[in-house]
């Protein structure tokens, strides 16, 4: 292993190790209060509050919110206890953009002037056109971390230099994801694929992966919403022709169509690689990332058996 790559490795390790200790915390109020001697953090999405348990280390208590992978996150209600955190979190970290407006509900709920707010759709300086899922963008999360420790040292100054030094480790450890993008970009540049939605796309799109299926069905698919019916006939015939060499879906996201198109590509012996709207149970956003890139690269490469799953 090179020196470099070594480093990096290290920073991964680091980071990923403080996020462990210190994550996953309790609605009670005694661990978002000031004697408790941590930051009260409540992120709305559990990549977010990974993100900012690493970049907070053990002078922060966070707790996500959307923790479920198996819940659709734009069908859920929030409760109680996500009020009673929310009352008493000194940070605040949600997507904003109209992905997750039952979090602005909540915070004009109990007001607090004190309390600091971060939209990862506002901070994230890529977007998309009709896209709100920013943190799938190596970039924007690189971005949000950022603005996580800019709060974080505003809120608990006597800890800013250990903010910085989580932070720069975050960034490092970020390297590998775009580093795997930039592997699947170089030999795969141009290759047909299916979304179901547009969750990937900040994906796709700087891996110039070439998505052939119609805009208006992912987005239909992505808000929970009818696509037009023209955009289902396209979509359904691009995977019974072959058109494409990958279909990837949302696994929080499905429906009668999108199943449809899962047994198509499958029938049609085009592998199929699921991917999550939000983390899956005990990862951090690094391994989370690189697990789906890598799960691609398999099945770009023919390397998967046409269900997402590694060929033996």
């Amino acid at each position: 292993m090179r020196a470099t790559s070594l480093t990096t490795a290290l920073a991964i390790g680091l980071v990923i190790s403080v996020a462990q200790a210190f994550a996953g915390g309790t609605v009670e109020n005694s661990l978002f209060s000031g004697g408790s001697g941590r930051v009260g953090i409540v992120a709305a999405e559990n990549f977010y509050g990974d993100i900012a348990s690493q970049i907070a280390g053990p002078y922060a208590t966070v707790r996500s919110i959307l923790a479920d992978p198996n819940i659709d996150p734009h069908q859920y209600e929030s409760d109680v206890n996500d009020a009673k955190s929310i009352a008493v979190a000194s940070l605040v970290i949600e997507n904003g953009g109209g992905y997750d407006s039952w979090m602005d509900r909540l915070l004009a709920a109990s007001p607090q002037p004190k309390r600091l707010v971060i939209k990862g759709y506002e901070v994230a300086p890529l977007k998309l056109p009709d896209n709100v899922h920013v943190w799938y963008s190596p970039k924007n999360a690189e971005a949000i971390a950022a603005k996580i420790a800019a709060d974080l040292a505003s809120i608990d100054p006597a800890h800013a230099q250990q903010f910085d030094h989580n932070l720069t480790l975050f960034s490092e450890s970020l390297a590998p994801i775009t580093a795997k993008m930039n592997e699947i970009s170089a030999q795969y540049a141009g290759t047909p694929i299916a979304l179901t939605e547009t969750i990937f796309q900040y994906q796709s799109v700087p891996m110039a992966l070439k998505v052939i299926t119609p805009f208006s069905f992912q987005k239909a698919i992505a808000e929970g919403n009818d696509p037009p019916a023209s955009s289902i006939l396209a979509a359904e015939n691009q995977i019974r022709n072959r058109e494409v060499k990958l279909l990837i879906y949302n696994e929080q996201t499905v429906d009668k169509i999108t199943t449809s198109m899962q047994q198509d590509a499958k029938a049609a012996g085009i592998p199929v690689v699921p991917v999550t709207e939000t983390m899956p149970r005990n990862r951090h956003y690094q391994s989370w990332m690189m697990s789906q890139l890598a799960a691609v690269e398999a099945a770009l490469s023919g390397r998967t058996t046409g269900t997402g799953t590694t060929a033996q």
